[in-house]
């Protein structure tokens, strides 16, 4: 009987031994991984914050430069209006033509360095939003005459919808409108002939899509994924005429962002598009005031 105790008390101590050994191991490999995990810690927070110098110094540079580029831009333009308005004599035909390029390209090259100045600033964090109650028929109203001067193809049409009995958003109205802005100028610019339709829908969740739909070129869906990336062009024979700086859609998607929401595209090529932005009704802040109801 003293015999088999002693030998379960053997094989106990034994076992027991077997088992600290293996928690000593097992707390050695434990201790090796979080000298490991310390370490990658440590590097992914270098890498980090020498993302985070890069950017800043991109926006930085972005910002400086397209401040620079600003003043000889508005030079150019105002020499060339000043010429089409014959301040200093007649042009020739094609004198006049030449100064219309000069006029054109000075446009296009003050859109990019707009892009890249909002931009910037938005990388930066220096861009803050300021929500307020409006009205949908104004934000429309005011999209409605601002591309009136702009629709010189008497083959395009731009065709507002406005949903009945919309309510009223609390948002920032100037950054929707420049998501909006941004839509319709990319619809103006690959829409050759046919409708542009700008209109909204309230969702069952408490958000609202503003949708820009065109029968333009259309993008293939391949394209889909990278057209909201700075920098991103699609490749067709009118983007290779019409020059842009690929940061629009980008913007828009930022600014879309800082609303509470997201951008989305459905196109197919030679199809048209429709660009939609989707945001809050209410933007999730803090406000002082009752919000209004739909008949104040």
């Amino acid at each position: 009987m003293s015999d088999n105790r002693d030998t379960r008390i053997a094989e106990l101590e034994a076992t027991v031994a077997d088992q600290a050994e293996q928690i000593e191991a097992m707390q050695m490999e434990l201790d090796e991984t979080n000298r490991g995990v310390v370490a990658l810690y440590g590097e992914l927070e270098t890498q980090a914050q020498q993302l985070q110098r890069a950017t800043d110094l991109k926006s930085r540079f972005l910002a400086y430069m397209s401040h620079e580029f600003r003043t000889p831009i508005s030079a150019v333009r105002s020499l060339a209006r000043l010429l089409l308005d014959r301040v200093d004599g007649p042009l020739t035909v094609e004198q006049e033509k030449q100064v219309h390029f000069i006029e054109e390209t000075a446009k296009e090259f003050a859109d990019m360095v707009n892009d890249l100045l909002d931009l910037a600033k938005v990388e930066a964090g220096r861009v803050q939003v300021s929500p307020a109650w409006f009205e949908m028929v104004d934000l429309f109203s005011a999209l409605r005459g601002m591309f009136r001067p702009v629709l010189t193809n008497p083959e395009v049409m731009l065709v507002f919808t406005e949903p009945q009995h919309a309510s009223r958003l609390y948002t920032d109205d100037k950054k929707l409108s420049h998501i909006l802005r941004n839509f319709i100028s990319n619809a103006l610019k690959f829409t050759v002939k046919g409708e542009i339709r700008v209109s909204a829908q309230e969702n069952a969740d408490q958000t609202i899509t503003f949708s820009v739909a065109d029968n333009g070129i259309g993008i293939d869906p391949q394209f889909h994924s990278a057209i909201f990336e700075d920098f991103t062009q699609v490749d067709s024979p009118i983007q290779k005429r019409l020059r842009g700086s690929g940061l629009g859609l980008s913007l828009s998607r930022q600014l879309a962002e800082m609303l509470g929401g997201t951008v989305a595209v459905q196109s197919e090529l030679g199809a048209g598009s429709t660009f939609s932005v989707t945001i809050p009704l209410r933007l999730n802040q803090r406000i002082n005031a009752i919000p209004p109801s739909r008949n104040d």
